[in-house]
């Protein structure tokens, strides 16, 4: 299994497609885009520079929990900032450790300065499975070809 797999890898897979908002937005508008798209976090951007990710976590810990009402609230009283991202050349390896430590679920992919893609934990789940899977069957077909009875 490739735990030492390229995250563009992962991105040549999946897609580079990037979902964003901008901060003044309202967390409704927000919420309203991630339910459209089907994902579970967005990437806030600002003059054309990633400032901040708005995460369902954000929106139930920030917003829920603290009684504040959706259509009031803008992006940025509830994004997190900084950004951690990762680079082409970091494995899926470096992003499961990185995810882990940092508890979070959504790592901006960079390149050179420019936002190229996102990977979720989910994605590197599913390549780890796939990748396993591939390693059973070329095991299973090396075992049964080479028996000699």
């Amino acid at each position: 299994m490739e735990m030492n797999q390229k995250i563009s890898a992962i991105l040549n897979s999946k897609g580079r497609q990037v979902w964003s908002i901008h901060p003044d937005a309202c967390v409704y508008e927000a919420l309203e885009e991630m339910s459209d798209r089907e994902i579970g976090a967005l990437l806030v951007i600002s003059e054309g520079q990633l400032v901040g990710l708005l995460s369902e976590r954000d929106y139930a810990r920030k917003v829920i929990l603290m009684g504040r009402s959706s259509k009031d609230t803008p992006v940025s009283e509830i994004m997190t900032a900084p950004v951690l991202t990762v680079g082409l050349n970091d494995t899926v390896d470096d992003c499961m450790r990185l995810m882990t430590s940092h508890r979070i679920r959504h790592l901006p992919v960079m390149d050179g300065g420019r936002m190229i893609g996102v990977i979720s934990l989910g994605d590197l789940v599913n390549w780890v499975i796939r990748e396993q899977a591939e390693t059973i069957d070329h095991l299973h077909t090396y075992i049964s070809s080479s028996y000699p009875g």
